[in-house]
Formats: structure tokens, C-alpha cells, sequence
């Protein structure tokens, strides 16, 4: 599996990511305890995520994106989340991305919890939920990237690959398929991506406060009055006319702090356009002084 944006100045980041990679590992290590010193079935009874022991094993909601049934189970999902992880991470922050994948990785399990009330669910373990809740962010992000997908010949574009998936993990859960394969937890992934993508979307859109108490300080950065004031400004009382451009620096050095805390929580996608603006103008003014 491979993925790519055709539009080079969109092209989604590929290269290992902080988060992708703390995941990764954190994986393998498990992997690794479970079948070297946690060698006994107690390992999967205790954090195995099973709807009906859910209620006493609260941390198997979590736990069980972290434990994988087997070699090949731990290799598909890790090289997904390889192949689609950096360019989500990197599009979100590593802490938001990180937040989102435990988000997906618990809708799996969420899901699989209320079906159980009507009908019975096997224990299961895994990241597939996880996983799948981050290919559906690629898809929302990068919807036409070309994804190979071996055996197949031809590319497929990552919104249709991300639709057959879901499509497929619905048909098999209604059907009741006994293939080992925890297509509730897939499912569960997809819908707590989705939500949250949506929220996310939806908050985005709300108009922003004015301003927040910035951090840090930029004043020292911002001492140099706007290249396009009014040259009326001459004629004010030498004292009145610095207090206006020092009033003046410290709501725009308040202003560039609340867009670093916007573009650090969300990434540059956050930004309205208006502020966007605002970042170029201070930009261009800093490098003329």
C-alpha cells in the first residue's frame, strides 16, 4: 500500500511522525511482553475488550487497541497506520492526533458494547478501530490520493478505498461472519472519526473570541507602528502618539499569541481567512523593519 497527493503543493506528509511513531512502538512492545513474558491466557482475559466484562474491566475500553491476536494481526494494522498516519498527524498536531486516534480506538469498543445488549460479541483485541478511524481522516483530507493496493494493478483513490472498507466491515457485521475479524470495532472507529471530524468542522466555522490572554509575550517583536497609519498621526503630541502605538503593538502582539495557540491546538487548516491575512500583513511588516 502506497499514498501520495497528486498536487505537489498538497501533498500530504510522509515522512515518520512523532505520534505515528510513539503508536508504532507502543504496539510492538506489548507484542513483544505478550509473547515473551506474559506468556499465559490470563494476558488476553485481562485486557481483552469482552462486552460482557466490559462493566468490570473499565481500562479494557482502552487497553485492547494496544493487544494484537498474532504477528500478521499487529503487521496490517501498524502498516496502516504507517501509511496513513504521518499526513493525518501532521495535518492536526501530534497531541490532537493522538487524542483522535484513542477516540476512534474507543468508538470501536463503544459500539461492540451497545450491540452486545442485543446480541452476542466475542472478546476481541486489536488497533483496527483506531486505525480505521485515521484512514477515514486521510480520506476527508487527501479524498482523490491514489492508494495501490497490492494485488491489485491500478490505484484506488483513498475516499473509494475508505467507502469499500466501510461497506464491507457493515455487510460482514450484519451477517454475522464468523472470520475472526472484529468488523463492529472497525465500524466503531469510522462513526467516532466521523463525529469528531464533523464537531471539529463545525466548530471551525463558529465565529472566534476576540482575543485570549496570550501565554507569551511578542511585544519586542512588535514595536514598529503599522507601515500604513495615517499620516494625520503627525500632528498628535509626541506622548499621546507613542501611547496609541504601544495600545496598539499590545493588541496586535495579543492577537498573534491567540493564533499560535490556535495554529499549535488545530494546525494552519484552523485559521479563518481573515487571520491568515492578518499572519501575512505582520509577516511582511517584520521583515521590512
Amino acid at each position: 500500500m502506497k499514498s501520495w497527493d497528486r498536487d505537489a503543493s498538497q501533498r500530504p506528509a510522509f515522512a515518520l511522525t512523532p505520534g505515528v511513531r510513539r503508536l508504532i512502538a507502543a504496539n510492538a512492545v506489548v507484542y513483544l511482553l505478550a509473547i515473551t513474558v506474559f506468556t499465559g491466557p490470563w494476558f488476553l482475559r485481562t485486557f481483552a475488550f469482552s462486552p460482557t466484562t466490559a462493566v468490570l474491566r473499565p481500562w479494557t475500553f482502552l487497553t485492547y487497541m494496544f493487544v494484537h491476536g498474532g504477528l500478521l494481526h499487529l503487521a496490517f494494522n501498524m502498516l496502516m497506520l504507517f501509511f496513513f498516519g504521518p499526513a493525518v498527524e501532521d495535518r492536526m498536531g501530534t497531541r490532537t492526533f493522538l487524542g483522535y486516534y484513542v477516540l476512534a480506538g474507543l468508538g470501536g469498543a463503544a459500539l461492540s458494547f451497545v450491540i452486545a445488549l442485543v446480541t452476542p460479541v466475542a472478546p476481541f483485541v486489536g488497533a483496527s478501530g483506531a486505525v480505521f478511524g485515521v484512514a477515514l481522516a486521510f480520506a476527508i483530507n487527501w479524498p482523490d490520493a491514489p492508494i495501490f493496493v497490492f494485488p491489485l494493478p491500478v490505484p484506488i483513490k483513498a475516499k473509494w478505498l475508505v467507502v469499500i472498507l466501510a461497506t464491507l466491515d457493515l455487510a460482514l457485521a450484519v451477517s454475522g461472519a464468523n472470520d475472526g475479524v472484529a468488523h463492529l470495532a472497525h465500524l466503531g472507529g469510522f462513526i467516532a472519526g466521523f463525529a469528531y471530524l464533523r464537531a471539529e468542522a463545525w466548530l471551525r466555522g463558529r465565529p472566534q473570541p476576540a482575543r485570549v490572554e496570550p501565554r507569551r509575550s511578542l511585544a519586542p517583536a512588535l514595536t514598529h507602528p503599522r507601515s500604513g497609519e495615517r499620516r494625520d498621526r503627525s500632528a498628535q503630541r509626541p506622548g499621546a502618539r507613542a501611547g496609541a502605538e504601544t495600545a496598539s503593538d499590545a493588541q496586535r502582539a495579543s492577537e498573534m499569541n491567540r493564533l499560535l495557540d490556535k495554529i499549535s491546538a488545530g494546525g494552519i487548516e484552523s485559521l479563518t481567512p481573515e487571520e491568515r491575512r492578518f499572519l501575512n500583513d505582520v509577516s511582511k511588516e517584520l521583515r521590512q523593519h
